[in-house]
Protein backbone atom coordinates (compact mmCIF):
# COMPACT_ATOMS: atom_id res chain seq x y z
CA UNK A 1 0.00 0.00 0.00
CA UNK A 2 1.67 3.14 -0.77
CA UNK A 3 1.60 6.78 1.21
CA UNK A 4 -1.20 8.67 1.55
CA UNK A 5 -1.31 12.15 0.50
CA UNK A 6 -1.08 14.95 2.63
CA UNK A 7 -4.87 16.12 2.13
CA UNK A 8 -5.73 12.24 2.70
CA UNK A 9 -3.84 12.76 5.95
CA UNK A 10 -4.98 15.53 7.04
CA UNK A 11 -8.70 13.72 6.25
CA UNK A 12 -7.50 11.05 8.75
CA UNK A 13 -5.95 12.41 11.47
CA UNK A 14 -9.57 14.78 11.67
CA UNK A 15 -11.59 11.72 11.48
CA UNK A 16 -9.13 10.18 14.38
CA UNK A 17 -9.87 13.30 16.26
CA UNK A 18 -14.18 13.38 15.54
CA UNK A 19 -13.93 9.95 16.93
CA UNK A 20 -12.11 10.25 19.89
CA UNK A 21 -13.89 13.53 20.31
CA UNK A 22 -17.53 10.87 21.03
CA UNK A 23 -15.61 7.83 22.04
CA UNK A 24 -14.14 9.95 25.04
CA UNK A 25 -17.45 11.78 25.57
CA UNK A 26 -19.22 7.94 25.81
CA UNK A 27 -16.65 5.95 26.91
CA UNK A 28 -14.24 7.84 28.67
CA UNK A 29 -10.51 8.71 28.01
CA UNK A 30 -9.75 5.22 28.62
CA UNK A 31 -10.59 4.03 25.59
CA UNK A 32 -7.95 1.75 24.28
CA UNK A 33 -5.93 3.37 20.67
CA UNK A 34 -6.77 0.27 19.04
CA UNK A 35 -10.15 0.49 19.51
CA UNK A 36 -10.44 4.41 19.06
CA UNK A 37 -8.44 3.40 15.29
CA UNK A 38 -11.00 0.43 14.78
CA UNK A 39 -13.89 2.77 15.04
CA UNK A 40 -12.42 5.38 13.23
CA UNK A 41 -11.61 2.78 10.20
CA UNK A 42 -8.01 2.92 10.73
CA UNK A 43 -4.89 0.90 11.57
CA UNK A 44 -3.42 0.86 15.03
CA UNK A 45 -0.08 1.72 13.16
CA UNK A 46 -1.85 4.89 11.91
CA UNK A 47 -1.92 6.20 14.97
CA UNK A 48 1.57 6.57 15.66
CA UNK A 49 2.27 8.86 11.93
CA UNK A 50 -0.40 11.07 13.58
CA UNK A 51 -0.19 11.44 17.19
CA UNK A 52 2.86 11.51 18.90
CA UNK A 53 0.86 10.10 21.97
CA UNK A 54 -2.70 9.17 23.45
CA UNK A 55 -2.55 12.44 25.83
CA UNK A 56 -1.71 14.53 22.57
CA UNK A 57 -5.04 12.99 21.07
CA UNK A 58 -6.68 13.49 24.28
CA UNK A 59 -6.11 17.39 24.14
CA UNK A 60 -7.04 17.87 20.75
CA UNK A 61 -10.36 15.99 21.06
CA UNK A 62 -11.15 17.77 24.32
CA UNK A 63 -10.15 20.70 21.70
CA UNK A 64 -12.65 19.14 19.07
CA UNK A 65 -15.79 19.07 21.30
CA UNK A 66 -15.83 22.09 23.12
CA UNK A 67 -15.42 24.10 19.37
CA UNK A 68 -18.50 21.64 18.44
CA UNK A 69 -20.32 22.90 21.66
CA UNK A 70 -19.62 26.55 21.24
CA UNK A 71 -20.47 26.25 17.70
CA UNK A 72 -23.56 25.10 18.74
CA UNK A 73 -24.63 27.89 20.74
CA UNK A 74 -23.23 30.20 18.85
CA UNK A 75 -25.34 29.41 15.88
CA UNK A 76 -28.36 29.85 18.13
CA UNK A 77 -27.39 33.80 18.38
CA UNK A 78 -26.58 33.82 14.90
CA UNK A 79 -29.83 32.36 13.78
CA UNK A 80 -31.98 34.09 16.39
CA UNK A 81 -30.40 37.18 17.34
CA UNK A 82 -31.33 37.51 20.98
CA UNK A 83 -29.28 36.02 23.34
CA UNK A 84 -32.04 35.00 25.73
CA UNK A 85 -33.79 33.37 23.09
CA UNK A 86 -30.77 31.46 21.93
CA UNK A 87 -30.03 30.34 25.85
CA UNK A 88 -33.48 29.08 25.91
CA UNK A 89 -33.39 27.34 23.06
CA UNK A 90 -30.17 25.91 24.27
CA UNK A 91 -31.13 24.78 28.21
CA UNK A 92 -34.26 23.22 26.35
CA UNK A 93 -31.70 20.70 24.28
CA UNK A 94 -29.72 20.75 27.04
CA UNK A 95 -32.26 19.11 29.09
CA UNK A 96 -33.86 16.89 26.65
CA UNK A 97 -34.13 13.09 27.51
CA UNK A 98 -32.29 12.83 23.57
CA UNK A 99 -29.39 14.46 24.65
CA UNK A 100 -29.25 12.70 28.10
CA UNK A 101 -29.69 9.79 25.90
CA UNK A 102 -26.67 10.32 23.40
CA UNK A 103 -23.41 11.29 25.53
CA UNK A 104 -21.25 10.42 22.06
CA UNK A 105 -23.10 13.32 20.78
CA UNK A 106 -23.50 15.56 24.08
CA UNK A 107 -21.99 17.98 26.17
CA UNK A 108 -18.68 17.63 26.64
CA UNK A 109 -18.35 19.32 30.49
CA UNK A 110 -20.67 16.70 31.66
CA UNK A 111 -18.76 13.55 29.49
CA UNK A 112 -15.29 14.79 30.43
CA UNK A 113 -15.59 16.42 34.01
CA UNK A 114 -14.32 13.06 35.69
CA UNK A 115 -11.84 12.33 33.22
CA UNK A 116 -10.55 15.36 33.39
CA UNK A 117 -10.53 15.59 37.01
CA UNK A 118 -8.44 12.46 36.92
CA UNK A 119 -6.54 13.41 34.88
CA UNK A 120 -7.47 11.43 31.48
CA UNK A 121 -5.36 14.09 29.37
CA UNK A 122 -2.62 16.13 30.66
CA UNK A 123 -2.13 19.83 31.56
CA UNK A 124 -3.52 20.72 28.09
CA UNK A 125 -6.47 19.05 27.74
CA UNK A 126 -7.41 20.39 31.65
CA UNK A 127 -6.86 24.02 30.27
CA UNK A 128 -9.01 23.35 27.18
CA UNK A 129 -11.34 22.22 29.67
CA UNK A 130 -11.31 25.23 32.07
CA UNK A 131 -11.46 27.59 28.43
CA UNK A 132 -14.29 24.89 27.47
CA UNK A 133 -16.27 25.65 31.24
CA UNK A 134 -15.40 29.14 31.27
CA UNK A 135 -17.11 30.04 27.62
CA UNK A 136 -20.07 28.03 28.10
CA UNK A 137 -20.73 30.01 31.28
CA UNK A 138 -20.10 32.71 29.61
CA UNK A 139 -22.95 32.08 27.18
CA UNK A 140 -25.33 31.73 29.88
CA UNK A 141 -24.77 35.03 31.42
CA UNK A 142 -27.76 36.83 31.97
CA UNK A 143 -28.06 40.71 33.20
CA UNK A 144 -28.55 39.15 36.68
CA UNK A 145 -25.81 36.19 37.12
CA UNK A 146 -22.18 35.56 35.52
CA UNK A 147 -23.19 31.51 34.49
CA UNK A 148 -21.86 29.89 36.16
CA UNK A 149 -24.73 29.10 38.43
CA UNK A 150 -26.80 27.91 35.27
CA UNK A 151 -24.19 25.76 33.85
CA UNK A 152 -23.80 24.28 37.16
CA UNK A 153 -27.62 23.10 37.20
CA UNK A 154 -27.34 22.42 33.60
CA UNK A 155 -24.48 19.86 34.29
CA UNK A 156 -25.53 18.52 37.47
CA UNK A 157 -28.77 17.89 36.12
CA UNK A 158 -27.83 16.34 32.82
CA UNK A 159 -24.77 13.89 34.93
CA UNK A 160 -27.89 13.16 38.03
CA UNK A 161 -30.56 12.16 34.90
CA UNK A 162 -27.87 9.87 33.14
CA UNK A 163 -27.03 8.34 36.19
CA UNK A 164 -30.68 7.46 37.25
CA UNK A 165 -31.73 6.40 33.55
CA UNK A 166 -34.29 4.03 33.81
CA UNK A 167 -36.20 5.44 36.45
CA UNK A 168 -38.82 7.82 36.52
CA UNK A 169 -36.23 9.99 38.67
CA UNK A 170 -34.28 10.49 35.56
CA UNK A 171 -36.64 12.76 33.75
CA UNK A 172 -38.06 14.11 37.21
CA UNK A 173 -34.55 15.99 37.22
CA UNK A 174 -34.20 17.26 33.93
CA UNK A 175 -37.83 18.89 34.22
CA UNK A 176 -37.29 20.15 37.24
CA UNK A 177 -33.55 21.95 36.31
CA UNK A 178 -36.09 22.96 33.34
CA UNK A 179 -38.51 24.75 35.14
CA UNK A 180 -35.60 26.45 37.57
CA UNK A 181 -33.64 27.29 34.41
CA UNK A 182 -37.01 28.73 32.87
CA UNK A 183 -38.41 30.20 35.39
CA UNK A 184 -39.72 34.67 34.62
CA UNK A 185 -38.91 33.57 30.62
Amino acid sequence: MGRVSQAQAQENRMRVVDTASRLFREQGTQVSVADLMKAAGLTHGAFYKQFASKEALVDEATAHAFAQLSQRYTAGLEHDGRRGAAQQTLIDTYLSVEHRDDAAGGCPVAALAGDIAREGGGPEARRVYAEGVAGFAGFLATDDEDGLVRLCTLFGALVLSRATNGSPLSEEILEAAHAALSEGD
